[in-house]
């Protein structure tokens, strides 16, 4: 087997390893965007001071966005899926860097949905600063789970292997 071949097996796990993960968030963004569309048609969402209205259309507009960007690697590995034989590793490699910038940019904009949807609640519930305190604590638990620690682990593995 040559370096070519090697290098597209690796491609395809890594492939195949980002849609899997994918598949674990599309659901959420998902459910999440439903209810935030639904939202507005319930009776009490007329009482809702401008802060909510726009905590909400940001929200909705993440969750939006979101849904584009985690759904885009699946639509883009589809259209692209019958040309993945004739194309050579780096190919494969630029869509890959593609799809995961995709996946990336639809987690933020899930963590910004989740935080302003969270923030919703506990505005209505016991009031804003508890609801800035909530959604704030929030945002740092993303920002940490999701980026920080992976990316700080990262960093250490790199490190050790020097």
């Amino acid at each position: 087997m040559n370096d070519e071949e090697q290098e597209k097996e690796r491609l395809n796990r890594k492939l195949i390893e980002l849609l899997n993960e994918l598949r674990i968030a599309i659901p959420g963004v998902q459910v999440l965007f439903a209810f935030l569309l639904i939202l507005p048609f319930n009776s009490g969402f007329v009482e809702t001071d401008d802060l909510d209205r726009a905590v909400y259309a940001g929200s909705l507009s993440c969750a939006a966005v979101a849904s584009a960007l985690l759904i885009g690697p699946a639509a883009y590995h589809r259209h692209r899926f019958r040309r993945l034989e004739e194309e050579t590793a780096s190919d494969k490699k630029e869509m890959i860097i593609t799809q995961d910038h995709l996946a990336a940019g639809g987690i933020l904009f899930l963590a910004l949905a989740m935080a302003g949807s969270v923030f919703m609640v506990f505005d209505v519930l016991f009031g804003t600063v508890t609801a800035t305190i909530v959604a704030g604590s929030l945002v740092f638990a993303y920002a940490w789970f999701w980026y920080a620690l992976p990316v700080s682990r990262r960093i250490r593995s790199s490190r050790s292997r020097r």
